[in-house]
């Protein structure tokens, strides 16, 4: 038996998410601790509120929609201090985020994951990781580089496929995408493996040729399956907040998504993105990552990210 990949689950995913939001969360959180210390809900308090929430990335129309939430709740004498607020503002998002569906859909002999996303957005690091994450929940995933237009992301796969020990299916650089995912598809009900996880050729708006490359894709699986593929997940910069939404929304409007993966949550990224990526594209986040180490990635826990993002001290 292979040794099993090199890990540093010496602390929880969260506990480690949340440290390497410290240093990006310096500033807000100062403004969180003066802004919710004050002894009063006055006109001040609104203004800086909002301004410390659209400070962390979380976008203005959810930060406009969140603080006049809490203004009405104000009103009606339901909060009378800011420290109420704050336990009213990450009961009201909680809420909010958890009436989305979170679970990644793994139904299928076998299920299928397509991965989408821009050039350096993280995507074939986290396919990886993801393949790592569910061997470690007991599924038996197979990776397939359909990524043929660079030799570099098929050698970068591979490599990945090494590290979570998990099979890969890989032609040479330039063959057909489709093909790719047939044989992945094919290979995995030869070898046992239930998942196919396929990394896609990263692509923006201005690449019709590619972006139809895609849809070709989808329906190569959709003959094989009807059902499939059972999740297209895009990959998201979280560095790069908002405008990585806007990328993402050509991959909604060709294929249909079904969840978010945002990647490199960590010190320089503003930890509010999640809010406003979610409003924005009405797509679930279902996966966060925030370094390079196998297991630096898990399913989305948003009481977990909203501990992180609204804690006004320092993890121990």
């Amino acid at each position: 038996m292979p040794a099993e990949p090199e890990t540093t689950e010496k602390q929880g995913f969260w506990k480690r998410f949340s440290k390497s939001l410290e240093s990006g969360r310096q500033a807000y959180v100062a403004d969180l601790k003066e802004v919710f210390g004050r002894p009063a809900l006055d006109a001040a308090f609104w203004d800086d509120l909002e301004a410390t929430l659209i400070a962390a990335d979380v976008g203005v129309p959810t930060t406009e929609r969140v603080v006049e939430d809490l203004r009405r709740e104000a009103a009606g004498a339901h909060l009378r201090s800011p420290g109420q607020a704050l336990t009213y503002l990450k009961a009201a998002l909680e809420k909010q985020m958890g009436s989305r569906p979170r679970g990644i859909n793994l139904e299928g002999s076998p299920a299928v994951v397509l991965v989408v996303g821009v050039n350096g957005s993280g995507k074939t690091t986290t396919i990886g990781k993801l393949a790592y994450l569910l061997r470690r929940e007991g599924r038996h995933p197979l990776l397939a580089a359909a990524d043929t237009y660079r030799a570099a992301a098929i050698e970068q796969l591979q490599l990945w496929a090494q590290r979570a020990q998990v099979d890969i299916v890989a032609h040479q650089p330039g063959s057909d995408p489709g093909a790719v995912a047939f044989d992945a598809v094919q290979a995995a009900r030869g070898r046992g493996a239930d998942t196919v996880i396929i990394d896609t050729a990263g692509r923006l708006h201005t690449r019709t040729d590619l972006m139809e490359e895609l849809k070709k894709v989808r329906r190569v699986l959709q003959r094989l399956d009807q059902r499939s593929p059972q999740e297209v997940l895009a990959v998201l910069d979280a560095h790069i907040g908002q405008n990585s939404a806007q990328q993402v929304k050509v991959f909604q409007q060709a294929i249909g998504l079904t969840g978010l993966a945002v990647t490199k949550m960590d010190g320089s990224a503003k930890a509010g993105v999640v809010l406003s990526i979610e409003e924005d594209l009405a797509v679930p986040v279902k996966l966060v990552g925030i370094g390079e180490g196998l297991d630096d990635l898990d399913r989305f826990d948003p009481g977990q990210y909203l501990d992180a993002l609204l804690r006004m001290e320092e993890s121990p």
